[in-house]
């Protein structure tokens, strides 16, 4: 795959299931400012997704909502860890901490980019992203040091997460060639930035980030390969859409 073309699947997918996840939480959240901001953060998500799928039409790709309800789990190259079920307020939380964090920094590094399309709407989110980041790091604070519950309940939601987390930094074959031609800083360096981001939030609590190096990641999901959640949601997210692809909204 083209590398430009890889990269940007990626990245929309991302968005465009984490977003769809978030959303479930709309009036679900432990407390009304919570419901709130999963609600809005979701939204961003969702429009972030569109505008990189807007990219990817540039390009010669089919138009943003056919490429978004139209295709299978195995055709996504989203991550596992955004398309996991919600779970608990812990789970989506340290969910949301560990994977906007990435998104921040990587964003960051794309308002670089060699591809100045890319570029122009990587300077334009990062700014949403540093609201998502910051809304993330004040309930890890809040919880990390909080009760003993609230403390054992988020270190083993951290414990849990962290091996998908990894997922996000899975390579593709593009990847030398992304490196190369200045669209992007690679993985390796995201992930590098990262680790030392979300340390500096967790040394701020009584949680305890493990060695990364003793984790397996979960991959997969940059080559199709997903849990048996992503589908379902797939099926959900594109019923309305299916039953007229051409109709106008």
């Amino acid at each position: 795959m083209d590398p430009k073309l890889d990269l940007l699947y990626r990245l929309a997918d991302d968005q465009l299931i984490l977003g769809h996840r978030n959303s479930e939480w709309n009036g679900l959240g432990p407390i009304l400012e919570e419901d709130i901001a999963f609600s809005s953060m979701a939204q961003d998500k969702l429009g972030h997704s569109l505008q990189l799928y807007g990219l990817l039409h540039q390009l010669g790709e089919a138009e943003p909502d056919t490429v978004a309800f139209t295709r299978n789990a195995p055709q996504f190259h989203c991550c596992q860890l955004v398309e996991l079920p919600i779970g608990g307020y812990d789970f989506s939380l340290t969910r949301h901490f560990l994977f906007d964090h990435a998104e921040l920094l990587r964003f960051e590094a794309l308002a670089g980019s060699s591809y100045e399309p890319l570029a122009q709407v990587a300077r334009k989110l990062r700014g949403e992203l540093k609201y998502h980041v910051l809304h993330a790091n004040t309930w890890m604070k809040r919880l990390g040091t909080a009760t003993e519950e609230a403390i054992e309940r988020m270190q083993r939601a951290l414990n849990e997460t962290l091996p998908y987390a990894l997922g996000i930094f899975e390579k593709t074959g593009a990847e030398a060639d992304i490196i190369s031609s200045g669209l992007f800083i690679g993985e390796d360096e995201l992930k590098s930035r990262w680790q030392e981001s979300i340390a500096r939030v967790l040394s701020q609590t009584a949680l305890e980030l493990p060695e990364l190096q003793t984790i397996t990641p979960v991959l997969g999901g940059r080559q199709g390969q997903h849990t048996p959640h992503l589908q379902p949601l797939l099926d959900e997210m594109a019923e309305v859409f299916r039953l007229d692809p051409t109709a106008d909204w």
